[in-house]
């Protein structure tokens, strides 16, 4: 749905060459045209209107003098820098452009007809006056020559199967008539044909196409040769085929013309020589010829030139070039440049630009050169409120097609309606204020103003069964004369409408060729017969002027010269001028490149954006993406569309300029994230068309033409917020239920807002079934947070205003209001608000069925029970809500549940018989086992007496509900007690012997919890449960030295030393213990406290030497562990450093896919470190935890050479660390039982040994744990990782990813802990 419109127009009137002007070329690499006629060669620069170079054609005589001659063809040759001509008497003429010397290549004696040049320049082919074709290379050495009319078919013949004659075949829709149809005799070439053969070549120069005179018909024939000159088909007989023939540079199609009796047509043709597709042209059809078909060099554009047949007034005829785009197979007239009945400006030849497709180049008969830009442009309305509807207009020939997509998404090329205008339309554009009204300047020089009609919705029409249309189309309400000199086509060439009457256009200046004249319009004062657009003030820009942009809601004008300049102007002051645009420090700001389209936005300070045609996108002079094919901006978002098939809605108010690029230059990067609502995948090659305003429809538009209608994430979000902020809950409510948006962020988007407005919430929706639905949706998450995070910070949003749970606090804020506004209206509602609480109140809501039941409401929107209990039944499984009734021991609730269910009564009558028999508390006690209540069970068989304590203790053991159990009966009841020794007996089987011997003491059993007690070495409660009892002293002894023995064994020896001396009286075992347990100091006090000196000699000394030769040799050996590990460690992590640099080396860097091997050595290395292990784990997974943990040792094997080698070495390290570092006050104990002793040199050598070890370690442990060790565990891969981020992570030495979760922290010392003596050096 895009417009051609024309953005520059380069005139050069001054130059006056012999002759007249038969064709040119132009010259690619200095943009200059070669012209040739009768006469000469002549180089024409257009941007300086002056002659570069010309060559006589006369002088030596390649062409007479009298000025009959004719150039048959001309064409630049930049890789021989010389320019090749061809004349209609046989000469083949280059000329060099450096020495300006003409070089006759050959000739032809028959004469020529024509020249083509292959697009490649290897091949050139003439056409000669005997009808031949002559093949030569680009040196021009003959290859072949063949004559034009063959009799055989080519290469390409069809094949006939032979399935029957041509009368028995189908016909489809021609009918059976067609079998009996008479061959139509083949009518001749048109009177006005040159009878000249025309030669087209395919854009890739394989095939090339020749339309000649047939001399036995009379009639054209088109056939289609292959590179080495042999023919591949020969086109069906197509009477009324004309002169013009192009092939389209794609490949797919040669366009020619064909008069049929009632029309006249462009047609195409395969390569097969078959017709395929047409469209008329908006003529008689003997209004006018067809001089030449030209596809532009992207074959989008299709230029028809034409001439009238018949003369005008005074003789002469009127010339026209048209220009045809397509779209959803259909044939669009854009533009139509009509140059007048004058010969002198009627075009001589026209060519396209071969390196820049919109680009045309024509040469008229006076000598002007004409050259017009074009540029694709979307006309939509401007407009940001709701009245807008969102029009898009196209122009197709003397119609505007208007689609109003607010009202209906219409595919082209239909549309909503159409106008009719009384000339071919060039340019449309929308009013600023009314957005509806657009005005539509045509190619005679007239601006039509349509606006919207006064009068309301129309009735339902007539005999439409009811039917009305949605949209109306505006009505004409002028038509202004431009009071512009019209001497050339498209003089106005950019039209904006500023306000009411008030035009802004751009022309032409006539003082210079590189100037534009700015014009403001408006209404002539002056009556006349028509009104008249007067100009009523211009300003002259130098440079040209390629496109202006508006902004409604500052009103600034931006221009935007052919160079990229950006230019302001202030047309709405005394006196308009044109400023240089700068930004907000006074620095002046223009585009890099030039842009074909442009918008003005606010981002902090007001910005132009501009697109390229090479797809890169300007902020000012800030690039801030190169991959965008299209954009908008709408309120406060901009929208675009880019190459990687992706849709980016940004909001602009939260970005700044390097935001923005930042934000453009992830596009793709975070696809992964389900809930970035910036970014949505698209169909390749999607265009943007327009947005509808106040809504959250965007229209795309696919490559063939057809539309999509879309609704973005950004902009639905943003329009929900609105309306939630304004209250408007029911059609935020009805737009999130259309496009699938969780419901709870009309909650979570604010709390208070929603709680306080909850009644405003409940009258808006006003159906039962969406507030259901809403309820129903209710989720714990916050929504804004989580699947749709917004980044401004708006009023409304705040925390919940209450504590609790959000979906009890939703739930129970909807039922009060409910309850208070109409409980039997809302009477469902209120049950899914019982049933949706976090914890479902499933008896409350069968106990309001049951009244419903009990008591039916008469109100005439009243519920009634059964209505509510099948909508009950929908929500909550039948089976769970009959377990949930028989908990309410309701049987009459009971039955009713059952019998909506499809449960047998055989099944539940004898047992809900059987419990109406039993005594209340113990028919709850067999509902609530029934139901698997136990706690509850529990509680109610309490309560049914002694003859029921066996079941009840049975009930405890089997489920374990001893605390329970022992809250419901009394202290010094014989059935706490034997709850007590229970549950001691199941402690016991726990392995929780001390609490279970605390039971049994706390209910008199002492011997049990002697038992208990021992059995658990807590000796103080066992002594004092001997003293109790009371024990014997012998006994009393005995059961010291056997606690004794169990302290020992778990090395508490103090604890076995107090019991052995105070309770055994047995002073020397007291004395022994604490030596084996390295307790010098207590062991001391005993010895001197029972004048035991002599163990002294016999046992203390000997031990002393002895645990100080043991300290000693661990020392030594944890050392060297420690240095063969640290050496082993600094070995593994090179050659794990020299192996990565190996991988980055094999000539990654160099090769395209350096980013997938970097990404795929992070996976080998991965996958590689675990392989080995990876099918014993598969192995293990179902084997005991200890079994892992062996499996998990194993895996940091210290195994030289295996995966994980460096992460078992830190694992070791650290151990022997932590063990070293443990030592300190057993060696300060040491070494002063050493010192009393005089062991000084053995002291001496224990305390420096231990200091040595120390220092190894504090100096190690930086080496060990290097610096950024633990920075290094971030995963390297991700949705938000790069290729650059993951080969920078290879880059900087770091463990494998596998090892990341492994590695150990670095272990602190206790350096505060003392330990030396100072008396020893």
């Amino acid at each position: 749905m895009r417009n051609l419109r024309l953005l520059k127009s380069l005139r050069c009137l001054e130059l006056q060459g012999p002759g007249t002007p038969q064709c040119f070329s132009v010259r690619t690499d200095t943009g200059t045209v070669l012209i040739a006629s009768e006469y000469s060669v002549t180089e024409l620069d257009t941007r300086a209107g002056q002659v570069v170079n010309e060559v006589s054609l006369t002088a030596e005589s390649y062409l007479p003098e009298d000025g009959s001659g004719t150039v048959v063809g001309i064409q630049d040759l930049p890789d021989q820098e010389s320019v090749c001509v061809a004349t209609a008497t046989g000469d083949v003429i280059l000329y060099n452009l450096n020495t300006n010397q003409l070089e006759c290549v050959g000739s032809v004696d028959s004469g020529l007809s024509a020249m083509s040049w292959s697009p490649d320049q290897e091949l050139v082919t003439l056409t000669t006056g005997q009808d031949t074709i002559i093949m030569m290379t680009k040196d021009f050495e003959p290859i072949t020559e063949v004559g034009i009319h063959q009799d055989d078919f080519g290469e390409g013949k069809f094949i006939t199967v032979g399935w029957g004659k041509k009368e028995t075949q189908f016909h489809g829709s021609e009918g059976k008539h067609a079998a009996q149809r008479k061959t139509i005799e083949v009518q001749p070439a048109m009177s006005w044909d040159d009878r000249r053969p025309r030669v087209t070549w395919r854009g890739d120069g394989q095939l090339f196409a020749v339309s000649a005179v047939c001399p036995q018909t009379g009639a054209r024939k088109v056939r289609v040769w292959n590179r080495e000159c042999v023919l591949q088909s020969t086109s069906e007989t197509v009477n009324g085929l004309e002169q013009s023939l192009c092939w389209k540079p794609s490949g797919s199609l040669i366009a020619a013309t064909q008069r049929h009796p009632n029309k006249h047509s462009v047609v195409f043709m395969e390569k097969n020589g078959l017709l395929h597709g047409d469209f008329t042209l908006p003529f008689g059809k003997e209004q006018v010829k067809v001089k030449e078909l030209l596809w532009n060099s992207d074959s989008t554009v299709l230029a028809v030139w034409l001439e009238d047949m018949t003369p005008g007034e005074g003789g002469q005829v009127n010339t026209y070039i048209q220009l045809w785009t397509v779209g959803n197979y259909h044939w669009y007239l854009k533009q139509n440049l009509y140059f007048g009945s004058d010969p002198q400006r009627a075009p001589a030849y026209v060519s396209w630009d071969p390196e820049r497709p919109l680009r045309l180049h024509l040469v008229t008969r006076g000598w002007a050169s004409l050259n017009y830009d074009w540029g694709w442009s979307t006309d939509r309305s401007h407009g940001e409120d709701g009245q807008d509807n969102a029009n898009v207009a196209v122009i197709d020939g003397d119609k505007v097609l208007v689609s109003t997509f607010r009202q209906c998404v219409v595919p082209p090329p239909m549309c909503a309606y159409d106008l009719q205008l009384p000339a071919p339309v060039n340019l449309v554009t929308f009013q600023r204020q009314s957005t509806n009204e657009l005005a539509a300047l045509t190619a005679d020089g007239h601006i039509s103003v349509y606006g919207q009609g006064t009068g309301e919705q129309s009735e339902p029409a007539a005999g439409l069964r009811g039917f009305r249309s949605v949209t109306h189309p505006p009505q004409l309400k002028t038509t202004y004369r431009v009071a512009v000199d019209q001497e050339e086509p498209l003089a106005l060439r950019l039209l904006l409408w500023l306000r009411d009457d008030v035009f802004l256009g751009v022309v032409g200046c006539t003082e210079g060729p590189s100037q534009s004249k700015l014009l403001i319009l408006g209404p002539s004062e002056a009556q006349g017969p028509q009104p008249t657009l007067e100009i009523r003030s211009h300003v002259e820009v130098e440079g040209h002027v390629i496109s202006m942009c508006h902004s409604s809601k500052t009103g600034t004008v931006a221009l935007q010269l052919e160079d990229g300049q950006i230019r302001k102007f202030l047309w709405d002051s005394l006196k308009p001028s044109v400023v240089e645009w700068q930004d907000s420090t006074g620095c002046r700001l223009n585009f890099p490149d030039p842009c074909v389209q442009t918008a003005l936005f606010t981002i902090e300070e007001e910005h132009l954006l501009g697109l390229t045609d090479r797809s890169h996108l300007f902020v000012g002079e800030t690039e801030v993406a190169s991959n965008v094919s299209s954009f908008v901006v709408y309120d406060d978002f901009l929208l675009l569309t880019t190459h990687s098939h992706t849709c980016r809605c940004l909001r602009l108010s939260t970005l700044t300029v390097k935001g923005l690029q930042v934000a453009l230059a992830a596009d793709g990067q975070n696809q992964n994230d389900q809930n970035d609502e910036t970014l949505r995948r698209v169909e390749r090659g999607s265009r943007i068309v327009t947005v509808v305003p106040q809504d959250t429809r965007l229209i795309l538009q696919m490559p063939r033409g057809n539309l999509e209608t879309i609704h973005h994430r950004a902009l639905v979000l943003a329009q929900l917020r609105k309306w939630l902020d304004s209250q408007k809950f029911r059609e935020a409510f009805e737009c999130m239920r259309k496009l699938r948006i969780n419901l709870n962020l009309i909650y979570d988007h604010s709390p208070k807002v929603f709680l306080e407005s909850v009644e405003t919430f409940l009258r808006q929706l006003d159906s039962i079934n969406h507030i259901n639905l809403f309820l129903t949706e209710l989720k714990e998450e916050d929504t804004t947070t989580t699947m749709y995070p917004c980044s401004v910070n708006t009023t409304g949003q705040s925390a919940p205003v209450a504590c609790g749970k959000k979906v009890d606090i939703v739930c129970d804020a909807l039922r009060c209001t409910m309850e208070s506004m109409d409980q039997h209206k809302y009477c469902l509602s209120i049950l899914t608000s019982h049933v949706k609480k976090t914890v479902p109140e499933l008896e409350i809501a069968l106990q309001k069925v049951h009244e419903l039941r009990v008591n039916p409401p008469s109100a005439a929107n009243a519920v009634s029970a059964e209505e509510a209990l099948k909508y009950l039944l929908f929500l909550v499984n039948v089976n769970e809500l009959y377990e949930h009734s028989l908990g309410t021991y309701d049987f009459d609730l009971v039955l009713m549940v059952a019998e909506k269910s499809q449960k047998d009564p055989k099944e539940y009558l004898p047992f809900l018989n059987m419990l109406k028999t039993l005594e209340p508390n113990y028919q709850r006690y067999t509902i609530d086992k029934h139901l698997k209540r136990y706690r509850k069970a529990l509680h109610h068989l309490s309560k049914c007496g002694e003859e029921h304590f066996n079941e009840t203790l049975n009930l405890v053991k089997d489920q374990r509900l001893y605390s329970e159990a022992l809250g419901l009966y009394p202290t010094d009841s014989p059935q706490y007690k034997a709850l007590s020794c229970a549950y001691a007996e199941y402690l016991v089987e726990q392995q929780q012997a001390e609490q279970a011997g605390l039971l049994l003491w706390r209910c008199g059993e002492a011997t049990r919890a002697l038992q208990a007690f021992v059995g658990s070495a807590s000796w103080r409660n066992a002594l004092c449960v001997a003293e109790q009892i009371p024990l014997p002293s012998d006994q009393l002894a005995l059961l010291a030295r056997d606690l004794a023995e169990k302290l020992i064994e778990l090395r508490r020896y103090t604890e076995a030393a107090i019991l052995l001396e105070r309770y055994a009286k047995d002073c020397e075992e007291a004395i022994s213990a604490l030596i084996t347990g390295a307790v010098w100091e207590e062991a001391l006090r005993l010895v001197y406290l029972y004048n035991r000196q002599d163990i002294i000699e016999t046992n203390l000394k000997p031990a002393l030497l002895e645990a100080c030769s043991s300290q000693t040799s661990y020392l030594e050996v944890q050392r060297a562990m420690f240095t063969r590990h640290k050496t082993r460690l600094a070995v593994v992590r090179e050659l794990k450093e020299k192996a990565r640099l190996e991988l980055l080396d094999e000539d990654v860097p160099d090769c395209p896919e350096a980013e997938l091997y970097s990404e795929a050595s992070s996976v080998m290395t991965g996958s590689h470190a675990g392989s080995k292990y990876s099918h014993s784990n598969s192995r293990i997974s179902s084997r005991s935890s200890k079994n892992r943990r062996k499996a998990e040792r194993k895996k940091l094997s210290l195994k030289e050479g295996s995966p994980l080698e460096d992460m078992a070495l830190l694992h070791a390290l650290a151990e022997i660390i932590h063990s070293v570092d443990k030592m300190r006050e057993e060696v300060h104990s040491l070494l002063k039982a050493l010192v009393l002793f005089q062991f000084d040199g053995q002291a001496g050598r224990l305390q420096q040994a231990y200091g040595e070890a120390l220092q190894m370690i504090e100096v190690a442990l930086p080496e060990v744990w290097q610096e950024g060790l633990q920075q290094t565990q971030a995963p390297i891969t991700g949705p938000n990782s790069t290729a650059n981020s993951i080969m920078a992570s290879f880059q900087q030495p770091r463990p494998s990813a596998t090892q990341d979760s492994e590695t150990p922290p670095p272990p602190k010392m206790r350096n505060g802990v003392k330990w030396k003596l100072s008396i020893l050096k």
